[in-house]
């Protein structure tokens, strides 16, 4: 473990395996917070690239647990965007197919928001990422859909997936931003987040 995380109780409050796997290949020791209710809006007119920041800053100030000066919270969203619109999860199996048919055969952003907070400070900041798919027959969609059930991703999709294998021609920026966190910049943002709060 990197000596600079020693004494740091670093909090993701966040229910996705994919985040936590990312963080433990990160080699950052971490906690998952207990579950807490928080209103995934954000305000009409708010640019769609703007929207991950957004939401995980609002994620970040809904945790109900006053932090130490230990304690650092970590929370992320992710969007995808194709066509200047914002697409979150799919609400049902219908719902994702019509998704992967609108990805198809196109390019679309994948934008994931970070903030990182203690008792003093906030910091968010987010990358984005172009994923290019080839064409998608409406077997392949319906094959994955009720196969892996992607009811809980950002676009209907996930990267790691069957999918991703035989979807995707083309990926322009970080592989694990499409995943679910934007691996180098989270540890780099962190380490200078701790630094900071050392000096």
């Amino acid at each position: 473990m990197n000596p600079i995380f020693q004494n740091r109780d670093i909090i993701l409050a966040s229910s996705s395996p994919r985040r936590r796997e990312l963080l433990t290949g990160l080699g950052i020791p971490f906690r998952v917070a207990a579950p807490y209710a928080v209103e995934e809006v954000y305000p009409a007119g708010t640019a769609p690239h703007a929207v991950p920041a957004y939401l995980s800053a609002l994620k970040s100030n809904a945790y109900p647990q006053p932090l130490t000066n230990r304690q650092i919270l970590l929370t992320a969203d992710t969007v995808v965007i194709h066509s200047g619109q914002v697409i979150g999860k799919p609400q049902d199996a219908a719902d994702a197919a019509r998704i992967l048919r609108q990805l198809a055969a196109s390019t679309h952003e994948v934008v994931t928001g970070i903030t990182l907070r203690d008792n003093r400070r906030t910091v968010t900041c987010s990358e984005t990422a172009r994923v290019t798919f080839g064409p998608l027959s409406d077997d392949e969609i319906t094959y994955y859909v009720d196969t892996y059930r992607p009811m809980d991703k950002a676009g209907a999709y996930g990267i790691q997936e069957w999918i991703g294998y035989i979807g995707i021609e083309r990926i322009e920026g970080s592989f694990y931003n499409v995943m679910g966190l934007p691996t180098r910049l989270l540890y780099t943002t962190l380490i200078d987040f701790i630094q900071t709060a050392n000096s």
